[in-house]
Parts: C-alpha cells; structure tokens; sequence
C-alpha cells in the first residue's frame, strides 16, 4: 500500500498516545473488556503535552473482572464497580481519538481492535485515526534486536527508566512516549556517527526473557493481552472493515532518514500520517 503523508506542516495532527487494560479471557470463545482508557495528547513537533485523561471503566458483568488482581495495583472487580460504563465515557474517548495520529505499543493488533469492539457494542461509529505509529512495528524494524524481546518493560529496562507497571493506562502511555524518545535519539547519534558507534553486539539481543531464562512460558496474562508474538513477523488484525491500515513496518522504513540533522523522532512523527483508504 502507497502511504502519503501531509506537507503542510503547520496542519499537522495532533499525536495521542494512549493505552488500554482490559480483561483477560479464561478459555476459547471469551472476549476482552475494557476496564481502562489512558492517553495523553501531544503536538507533532516539540511532542508538548496538550492534555491527558484516564478513566476507569465498568463491564457490563462485573463477574468477568477478578476479584484480586495478580499485578501489583493491577484492577480489582472492587475498583471498577462504581466506575462510569464505557458508553458513559464514549463521548470523551472519541473526542481524544477521533482525527488524531493514534500511537502506542502494539495497538495495531490489540488496542484498535478492542475501541472498535467497544463502540460496536453500544451501536455507536468508532473514532477513525488519521494516522497510527505503532511503536511495535517502529522500534521492530529499526532497534529491536539489539533490546531482546519488544516488551515495552524490556524496552524500558533496556534505557534503565524503571519498571514498567504494566497495570494502569496512563503510567504505561507515559513509559511509551520515553522509550520512544530514547529510541530517536540513539538512532540519532548512530546515524550521525555511523563509523564509531555501530557495533555487530546490536545482532545478537543482550537482554534475557522470562522464558528464555527459567525455561517456562510467560503467562497466560501477558501472552493473551498485549504482548508481542514470539516472533518479530506478526499478523495483525485490522479494526477497521473500510480497508487497510498496511504494515507498519513497510510504512515507516526509511522514515528516520528522511532529512539530515534532524532527530529521527521528529521526521518519523512529521511523515507518518498514514492515510485510511
């Protein structure tokens, strides 16, 4: 698929960057509920915070909700029992969403399906982003290896930015904008001095994964929400039956070296305003 990007500068989307918890189905045929929305919305070219919102969300049947969580400040049945439902807060949510570039983690394959199941369910139109950067995809093509695994925690704990909570939208958003931000800015440097600090060490990943290092599968709650395949090639779902979103990885290649002396976050923020067919 042709990507086409907008010219005029001084028209450039506003970028969310948001997250999802959800719940985690137990055996075939269940579904994922949202439980809470998290986003922060940026400008395109100093990534200024504009503003933020997170919600709390209730299912319609709260028994789909763990009573106790298994993640440290992870939410309870108890915690969203009083919050407002999702067609409560749908208003707000296309209004962050709707004519935005959408961004975060893996939200191709997770995060987008899970809006539109959302807003499919009270019969209402789902927000269209005008653009996505899928940091997954991104950071897949252009660092992973070097990092292990695509986690975010990895990432984060790759850059030394502390544990990724990975149990509340709004820390997780934040956690993303910053790898992506160390990202850029080691791609940089490696691209302005290309002879003295690309290594080969950047082959072969030089952080371990909890499977790889006690020899037991992750568990069901992070292979079954948001975390990548196990192989760097996935398939994702598009949310949208109008056409494709294509793939990100094809999108992007080469977006970080589309102009000289700029940080490559920018220019992958200034270019990839991928448009919906």
């Amino acid at each position: 698929m042709d990507v086409s990007y907008s010219c005029n500068e001084q028209q450039a989307p506003e970028i969310v960057f948001f997250d999802l918890e959800t719940t985690v189905p137990k055996k075939g045929g269940e579904r994922f509920w949202v439980l809470e929305f998290g986003a922060i919305v940026v400008t395109p070219h100093k990534l200024t915070e504009i503003e933020s919102y997170t919600t709390l969300i209730r299912p319609k049947d709260l028994s789909v909700v763990s009573v106790k969580s298994s993640r440290s400040d992870g939410i309870t049945r108890k915690a969203v029992e009083n919050a407002p439902s999702f067609e409560d807060v749908a208003d707000r949510i296309f209004s962050i969403l709707n004519g935005r570039v959408w961004a975060g983690h893996n939200i191709q394959r997770f995060d987008c399906v899970r809006i539109k199941e959302a807003f499919d369910d009270i019969n209402r139109p789902a927000p269209v982003p005008v653009g996505i950067i899928d940091s997954l995809g991104v950071l897949t093509e252009k660092f992973g290896r070097r990092a292990g695994n695509m986690k975010m925690a990895t990432l984060a704990s790759y850059f030394g930015l502390g544990q990724q909570k990975h149990s509340r939208s709004l820390d997780d958003v934040r956690m993303n904008l910053e790898v992506l931000k160390h990202c850029a800015t080691v791609l940089f440097l490696e691209s302005s001095l290309p002879n003295m600090l690309h290594s080969k060490s950047h082959g072969s990943p030089s952080v371990m994964t909890r499977s790889r290092s006690n020899g037991k599968s992750p568990c069901k709650e992070e292979t079954s929400r948001k975390s990548p395949p196990a192989t760097l090639g996935y398939q994702r779902t598009v949310p949208y039956a109008r056409g494709s979103l294509g793939k990100v990885t094809e999108s992007v290649k080469g977006l970080l070296c589309k102009a000289q002396g700029q940080p490559p976050l920018q220019q992958l923020l200034k270019h990839s305003h991928s448009l919906l067919r």
